[in-house]
């Protein structure tokens, strides 16, 4: 079998490569092409070009590089059509990867395609199954209450699990060596993992840490390699020392070891979770994207640790909220009260049992979830997804 996978963020990378090596364990001999990170190139994906073309998120962010995003587009639609696979896998980046798709079955309109990462119709923009539809026949949905928004729109979709909860916890020994580097109480900043977000958030983050660190207290900022330099610039204008960490080793102790920490809305706040490290959410949009979210959103809540849990214990600052002195004030009460830490904790350890914690792999279920999927295509009965 031949599987053509496109990935456009670090997160849709380290999706893929756990389910290319889950169909690789199910079906020896299956072959990968498409557009990867590094995660997925670890596993042997040859990438068409370097994913952090496509890594840009908003109007404002997407307008200066259009003329890459389509030329992008064109070429990896032509691949599809050259290399002929039997599946094509999109994760993430809907609004890459469904123009691909277009262009892809205007060649193979009997392409089959499995897009992963269900879009979060729950939350916005709830006509984008709908949209979908035409161009996806199966979804792999991260959240337990995804699959009968995608099943509304006659798509079929499976509930694999978030691979949250199959990371790499660190060991005692990284933690160890963590602690003999960095002395006193440990927090963490994470003001996102791309360039923009970085920009929007870092002399936020800076300042209402400022306000907030008890004396002695450690900044650690983990961030990936890519972003590194853009990071150790912005952090050594904060009013605070911080250390940038790049290291999977240490950013992996640092999430074990942090007291609390201030991170950007995203997945981040499922590791944290995972982890079991309180949290304050703040996150900001480009002014022209923040305007038009907000006329979007339909939640009272964006934290996913909030969402799955159903409760609202984590506090999150956003938009005209995301403001050094309103996060300084509840980083320092998160600080301060252990009431408040364990309130979080009890809704985290809810969050990733309903996740999938104690099952198999999400990375597994996927690629079982596919090759289901693929023999009912072909009119086989397939083995059912753990």
């Amino acid at each position: 079998m031949k599987v053509f996978v496109i990935a456009g963020e670090p997160s849709g990378d380290k999706l893929g490569a756990a389910v290319v090596a889950g169909l690789t364990e199910l079906t020896p001999g299956v072959q990968f092409s498409g557009v990867g990170g590094e995660a997925m190139q670890a596993e042997g994906l040859i990438s068409l070009f370097p994913m952090a073309d496509l890594s840009v998120m908003g109007l404002a962010e997407v307008l200066p590089r259009i003329r890459l995003l389509r030329q992008r587009i064109a070429q990896t639609a032509a691949a599809i059509a050259a290399q002929k696979p039997d599946l094509v896998l999109t994760i993430d980046s809907p609004d890459f990867c469904l123009r691909v798709l277009r262009l892809a079955r205007k060649v193979r309109p009997d392409l089959p395609v499995v897009h992963y990462v269900a879009p979060s119709v729950w939350a916005w923009r709830p006509g984008r199954a709908a949209r979908m539809a035409p161009l996806v026949d199966h979804v792999l949905a991260l959240l337990p209450f995804e699959p009968p928004y995608m099943q509304a729109a006659g798509i079929s979709c499976d509930f694999v699990g978030h691979p949250v909860v199959a990371e790499a916890r660190a060991s005692e020994g990284e933690v160890a060596a963590l602690s003999d580097r960095f002395h006193g109480r440990i927090v963490l900043a994470l003001p996102g993992s791309r360039r923009g977000e970085i920009a929007r958030h870092g002399p936020r983050f800076g300042a209402a840490l400022a306000q907030a660190l008890p004396e002695g207290a450690q900044v650690l900022v983990p961030s990936v390699t890519s972003q590194a330099e853009v990071m150790r610039a912005e952090v050594a204008r904060w009013p605070v020392r911080a250390h940038v960490l790049t290291d999977p080793a240490q950013k992996r102790a640092a999430f074990a070891a942090a007291e609390v920490a201030l991170a950007a809305s995203g997945t981040v706040s499922l590791e944290l979770a995972a982890n079991d490290t309180p949290m304050i959410i703040a996150y900001d949009l480009n002014p022209l994207t923040r305007f038009l979210a907000q006329r979007l959103i339909r939640l009272d809540t964006v934290t996913l640790v909030n969402l799955v849990s159903e409760t609202r214990a984590i506090p999150e600052f956003l938009g005209h909220d995301c403001v050094p002195d309103k996060i300084g004030a509840a980083l320092k009460t998160l600080i301060d009260s252990a009431q408040a830490r364990a309130a979080q904790r009890q809704a985290m350890q809810q969050t990733m049992l309903r996740l999938g914690l104690g099952g198999e792999a999400p990375g597994l279920r996927a690629a079982r979830s596919i090759l289901g999927f693929m023999a009912l295509r072909a009119g086989e009965n397939p083995t059912p997804a753990t």
